[in-house]
């Protein structure tokens, strides 16, 4: 079922101050102000030298014929919906992450030179993945890994709860869609996982971003790990409960003979 997002005078204030959300009050002006912010604003907040801008998504841009991405690569601009939170979302990612974009821009030229505009490469299915709904986490305790491999969700949250807390495990959401479905509240979020070991959240960040420019990672949908945000302690009212991790469905079991193929998936850095 296609998720639908409250309108922005009907956003209940409380999903702000909760995550994935909570992350991001730096932008409250953008995100929590009753008006929509204009295309002119966004451009405004842009860092430094960043030379991609937003630009209104209207039919006479959409004319040109270009691909959204290459409309980005070529142009620098990112074809944006007004008064659309999914665009907004992306925008804001865009701002924050910039150097992560460009590489999944890059990556998508290159597919879309390798199989035309209108075919799809499993390649170009884990960009899109990691686009809408991506995670990075850094992860300082090789211990958990098995734990999530299994999908032995009460293992990993529950009984290595204090793991979330203490920074062995920490989580940089990326994807737009997923702070989208956050502003519903009660939502059981998935991430798609790239995981960083021995890193800060910011080498973990700038790792996959070379990794993935260097086509090392995101050759394929089945890379990504899935990660239920849902039971990231204070992400989710429910997991302070033990048997969320039973009855919840975002909690699934691993399917049989699924395998995570660590030399991608788990990218290694030094301290």
């Amino acid at each position: 079922m296609k998720y639908t997002p409250p309108a922005r005078d009907a956003v209940d204030p409380q999903v702000f101050g909760r995550m994935p959300l909570a992350a991001w009050r730096d932008y409250a002006d953008l995100i929590e102000g009753r008006d929509w912010p204009s295309i002119a604003t966004l451009n405004a907040a842009r860092p430094a030298g960043m030379r991609e801008r937003f630009v209104a998504q209207t039919r006479e841009l959409l004319a040109d014929g270009l691909h959204y991405e290459q409309r980005i690569a070529e142009r620098g601009e990112i074809a944006t919906r007004e008064r659309n939170w999914h665009d907004l979302f992306n925008a804001l990612i865009w701002l924050r992450y910039p150097g992560l974009k460009r590489a999944l821009n890059a990556r998508q030229m290159a597919e879309i030179a390798h199989m035309g505009p209108r075919q799809r490469s499993r390649a170009q299915c884990a960009l899109t993945h990691f686009d809408e709904a991506g995670v990075v986490v850094a992860l300082r305790d090789p211990s958990l890994l098995p734990l999530w491999d299994a999908h032995d969700w009460h293992g990993l949250f529950w009984r290595e709860r204090a793991a979330w807390r203490d920074g062995r495990i920490q989580v940089e959401v990326f994807g737009h869609a997923l702070f989208e479905h956050a502003l519903t509240p009660g939502q059981l979020l998935v991430g798609k996982a790239l995981v960083v070991a021995e890193a800060s959240p910011a080498a973990a960040i700038e790792a996959c971003a070379q990794a993935i420019r260097a086509g090392e990672v995101l050759c394929d949908p089945l890379e990504l790990r899935p990660l239920p945000l849902a039971g990231v302690p204070g992400w989710h009212s429910g997991n302070e409960r033990e048997s969320f991790f039973s009855e919840a469905p975002c909690f699934r079991p691993v399917r049989a003979g699924r395998n995570y193929p660590a030399p991608r998936a788990v990218l290694a850095l030094p301290r």
